[in-house]
């Protein structure tokens, strides 16, 4: 008699961990090929043009010098003498600074390891929302970060935040991970992560440590560890992040290059004051007795695009909002949703939709608020970090919001009401560039409306499932617009600064090139080195650059980035003169002109000093044109 077998069911929990064993489902069939289309749309939108690639010339410069020596790189000097660092920690460098020594230093060779960071983000997204919230909103999620433009633009930059965001991302996935089963381990490797995102972006990456904090203490399934569980893991954190600073600090001054952004040569100063607390100027904070460079703001060396305020509401401006802030409503949706139904069905503490919510949560809460304060007016890049957590939510949401739909009754109504707001909020952010791409908001809002008018027409189930397919391709359709256009080198560069769309700057080559009188400079110095360290002191970065990117020059920056660093002082000016390290000295005509602001900065200083201290050498003598930068020669017998 044959036996009768019954179908396996699926099991549901809420609490952690998920089931081992369960059911294959239509969602888990289509995943793969869905998430391979994902990532290899993610690819195509970062590695598109990379050939085409130009230098970020502060940073290129940084790279260049430092795939010359082991102190170079660990400390990311400038310049090939590694006489001054960059104004910020070295870590987000070191990757391309690797790249550079596999490929060679060239400008795709930059870009590259963030095209392969952001597709990281992407797939890492995915696996944090699917053990959260399942397979259809892992997929949304990879799909809504793939197609906002500031993951984009990051991807195809050589800023720090593509390299941050995966580290924050892993250090997610180690906290999801270990607040499973309360694994302390596992919870120190978060706190590792955590500690390298340190070294990309100093004390921000330490904003997201509310949000794993409150993930573990709240969801963890044990009782009375949690507390000491977070009290290691925060001192492993600390450890870590503080390790270069440490090393730095230790290190004697005459070892290592000039902290860049200081007044004392302090990593604490270049860290806490020049990085942190001068972002903070709109709320009156003072960092002038931190041994900072205080210079009343955060440069902005993209330019400020249009409709990018720095009030405290600037996160819903058309200039930062288009580029991470298009699924707002979604991600409201998800959060508020989510948490509600949570309270309804009295979800105990260690449930793990409860977890995700509280992670993705808080992350968002902190980083909005981190950035309403603070100061990022001509740096959208920042904001990737907000584009995870806000695709992570609209995720949930709109999965949540389907349900809804499809279940009937008085919450169905719920998801288009929220995709009819999010159109809305889309087109009122185009309003401020009606040129770009105008007919994406009509087709959108057609998109919209096809929704209501099937339901209206024909009311079934079929009909409203395409009906709310449509409503979301209508909040996709301008975000993707805008992201797409990064294919063009009109709306976006590959290793600028990493903005998408109309208000993208291109970055040209002046600072990374050698112009005819640059390169007959250059001979004349190389032929008169005479065994010089430097081939001369120069009086900014932007004039080092080109002679560091084009020909691995060893040049002098005097002043760091901001112009206002007291390195090198005229001590030690003299001092590499009278040891033969240097013998020549480019000025600027404007700093020697008395009462110019040029005059009253380091290089102004150095300038006075080389003027009464060293001999001009003739224009003739190198090729240039009589109103060029002046040339002085500070060999034996002149610098006394």
């Amino acid at each position: 008699m044959p036996s009768v077998v019954s179908e396996p069911r699926a099991v549901v929990r809420t609490g952690w961990p998920p089931p081992r064993a369960a059911v294959r489902t239509r969602a888990d069939r289509y995943e793969r090929p869905v998430l391979l289309g994902i990532t290899a749309l993610a690819a195509l939108l970062f590695l598109w043009g990379i050939d085409h690639s130009a230098y970020h010339a502060f940073y290129a410069s940084a790279v260049r010098s430092m795939t010359g020596s082991p102190v170079a790189f660990l400390y990311g000097a400038f310049d090939p003498a590694g006489s001054i660092t960059l104004d910020k920690l070295p870590g987000f460098l070191w990757p391309q600074a690797l790249s550079a020594m596999v490929f060679g230093f060239h400008a795709w060779a930059l870009v590259l390891p963030q095209a392969v960071e952001g597709v990281a983000c992407v797939l890492l997204l995915h696996l944090l929302v699917r053990r959260w919230a399942g397979v259809p909103a892992a997929l949304a999620a990879a799909a809504f970060l793939t197609l906002t433009p500031v993951t984009v633009g990051v991807g195809r930059s050589v800023v720090e935040d593509a390299p941050f965001v995966l580290l924050l991302l892993l250090a997610a996935e180690a906290t999801q991970r270990a607040t499973e089963r309360a694994r302390p381990r596992t919870l120190l490797l978060a706190g590792v992560w955590v500690g390298v995102a340190f070294q990309c972006k100093m004390l921000e990456a330490w904003a997201v440590l509310p949000a794993l904090a409150v993930t573990y203490l709240v969801a963890a399934p044990t009782t009375r560890r949690r507390i000491g569980h977070l009290a290691l893991a925060g001192a492993v954190t600390a450890a870590v992040s503080l390790s270069w600073m440490l090393a730095a600090t230790l290190t004697p001054p005459g070892s290592r290059p000039y902290l860049d952004g200081t007044t004392d040569n302090s990593a604490s100063g270049m860290v806490v004051g020049y990085n942190f607390l001068t972002r903070f100027h709109l709320v009156g904070i003072d960092a002038a007795g931190t041994g900072s460079i205080v210079t009343g703001g955060a440069a902005q060396p993209g330019g400020a695009a249009p409709g990018m305020g720095d009030s405290v509401w600037k996160m819903f401006s058309p200039g930062l909002a288009t580029q991470s802030g298009w699924l707002y409503p979604l991600a409201a949706l998800g959060l508020v949703g989510g948490l509600a139904a949570l309270w309804r069905r009295r979800a105990p503490r260690t449930d793990r939709l409860l977890a995700g919510h509280l992670l993705w949560g808080v992350w968002l809460a902190t980083f909005f608020v981190v950035f309403s304060f603070g100061s990022v007016t001509g740096h959208t890049y920042y904001l990737g970090v907000v584009a995870v957590a806000l695709s992570a939510l609209a995720g949930a949401g709109v999965v949540q919001g389907w349900r809804a739909c499809r279940a009937g009754g008085r919450r169905a109504w719920v998801l288009p009401a929220v995709i009819v707001v999010n159109v809305a909020w889309c087109a009122v952010l185009t309003l401020r560039y009606p040129r770009f791409f105008g007919w994406s908001v009509p087709v959108a809002v057609v998109l919209c409306l096809t929704g209501p008018v099937l339901t209206g027409i024909r009311p079934t189930r079929r009909t409203g499932t395409v009906g709310l397919a449509a409503g979301l391709a209508a909040v996709l359709l301008i975000p993707a617009v805008w992201s797409a256009s990064a294919l063009s080198l009109r709306y976006n560069q590959p290793g600028a600064f990493g903005r998408v769309g109309p208000s993208s700057v291109r970055t040209g080559t002046a600072l990374s090139t050698l112009t005819p009188a640059r390169q007959r400079l250059l001979a004349y110095l190389t032929a008169h080195r005479d065994g010089a360290r430097y081939l001369a002191a120069v009086p900014a970065w932007t004039t080092a650059a080109p002679y560091i990117i084009a020909a691995d020059a060893s040049v002098l920056p005097v002043g760091g980035f901001t112009g206002r660093v007291p390195f090198p002082t005229t001590r030690d000016l003299s001092g590499l003169i009278d040891s033969g390290r240097l013998h020549y000295v480019l000025l600027r005509r404007s700093d020697t002109v008395a009462g110019t602001r040029a005059a009253q900065t380091p290089a102004g200083a150095l300038a006075r000093w080389t003027v009464a201290h060293c001999s001009p050498v003739p224009p003739a003598a190198y090729g240039a044109p009589g109103r060029t930068s002046p040339l002085y020669c500070c060999g034996p017998g002149h610098g006394g």
